[in-house]
This record gives structure tokens, sequence and C-alpha cells, in this order.
């Protein structure tokens, strides 16, 4: 891929970037020329990433649900790089499949506590620093289950719904302070967060259900997330935008 320095000399932050789509969110934003802090809740898997990706990298140990935790993290991150300009919140889970009345009360809550709170609890601690530095670029990472429904999965809908509209107040709230907030919406995507959490036939019937016949790479939505993040995106700001392969066009 050819580096087109898009977000050159920006620093950025990416939750749950130990692997899946976080990381390929890091490593783009890296190749295109930002600085990185790299944060998970698995501090080892953080390593990692920071160390492939290597210079003007750091990792960071962080939990998106304790509201301390992630605030406390990127206070580092601006300490560290002196500002910061792009944050992706994409740190989140999957939760299990069971109709409303049987769903576990419990994995509810954590879903709804990661998927949910914890955007809201990393908007909370990156808004001012970008708003009192003159401006940035948020990019929350929703679903395409923040646009529709699917049976058994209500805790992880209702999550990326609330993350869709919870972008859409943000920007109406700091639009004049030159923070752009918008949310990015995949489809299903093999990660290893999501490959335990579905039977091997449901990925097998997935594909069909899409125009383009064929799953995303994680890469493919990294590189919708940089141009999000990036001043090309300049007038972007409060939507929600899919990456589904044609899903919702059937």
């Amino acid at each position: 891929m050819t580096r087109l320095g898009r977000v050159e000399g920006k620093v950025a932050l990416v939750t749950g970037a130990g692997s899946g789509i976080g990381e390929a969110c890091a490593r783009a934003l890296a190749a295109e020329g930002a600085s990185l802090a790299i944060i998970d809740i698995d501090d080892a898997a953080a390593q990692r990433v920071a160390a492939a990706i290597g210079a003007n990298t750091i990792h960071l140990a962080a939990d998106v649900t304790n509201p301390e935790s992630i605030a406390r993290a990127t206070q580092q991150v601006a300490a560290h790089f002196g500002r910061l300009d792009i944050a992706v919140n994409n740190a989140g889970i999957g939760g299990v499949v069971a109709p409303i009345p049987d769903y576990p009360v419990a994995t509810w809550e954590r879903v709804i506590a990661t998927n949910l709170s914890g955007v809201f609890y990393g908007l909370r601690a990156q808004i001012p620093i970008m708003a009192a530095q003159g401006g940035g670029a948020i990019v929350n990472i929703a679903s395409l289950m923040g646009t529709v429904g699917s049976p058994g999965i209500s805790a992880y809908v209702a999550a990326k719904h609330g993350v869709a509209g919870l972008t859409k107040v943000a920007a109406l709230e700091w639009g004049e302070a030159g923070v752009r907030v918008n949310a990015v919406g995949p489809s299903f995507i093999k990660t290893p967060l999501t490959l335990n959490a579905l039977p091997a036939e449901a990925w097998d019937a997935f594909p069909a259900m899409h125009a383009l016949r064929r799953l995303a790479e994680p890469a493919e939505v990294a590189r919708l997330v940089t141009f999000l993040a990036s001043d090309e995106a300049s007038y972007i700001t409060g939507s929600l935008h899919l990456i589904d392969g044609g899903y919702t066009a059937i």
C-alpha cells in the first residue's frame, strides 16, 4: 500500500489495539505517519503490537470499563507526546447468543459496560484534551448491528446502537471546538474476539448475506478509520459509516 502520510505528525491512541480491528487500525495509522499509543486490557498484547510497529509507539494497559483507568491512560498519552489528535475507541466484546428472556444479566452488564460505557468513558477523557488544543478527530467502532437487529445478541445490538447515538451527541456538542466524532460500522469480520463467539456454520453462511459475497479484512476497516481520522475528512462529523459489503443493501 502506498504511504500517503494522511496523519503525518499526529498523535493517536487506539483502545483494544492488542488484536483484530484495533491492531489493524494502529498499524494503518502508524503507516500513515502517526505516533501511536497502543491501549489494551491485555498489556502483553499491547506490547506485542507496539514492538511490531516500532518507533514513536508506546503501549499502556487500561480497562475501558473503568473510567479512572481510561482517563489515566489518556492523560499519560497526552503527557508523553504533548498532545492528542486522534482517538479510536475500538475495545469491545461479543457476549453470548440467547433470546432476551434467557440472556444472562451478568453478560448483558459486561457487554454494555465494555461496548457502550467504554466508549462514553473514552470520549469523556479524550474530548477535553482535543478541545483545549483546538481540535481533533475521534472514531468510535460501532457495528453493522448499530443499524439493524439480529436475534440472540440483544446486548451487542443495544450497545452498538448506543454508540451510534453517542457519536452524534458528541459531534453536536464539540463541533464548534474543532473536534470531529464519527463512527464506523463493520460487518462480520473474523478476529480473535469474534471467531469463538459464533459457530462455524454461521461463519460459513455469512458471505452469502453480503453483496460482495465475502467478509471484510480488518485492514479494510482500518483504511476507513484512517480516512475519517485524517484532515481529508475535515467536513465529516456525527455520522455512522457502514463498511458492510452490501449487507444492508440486500
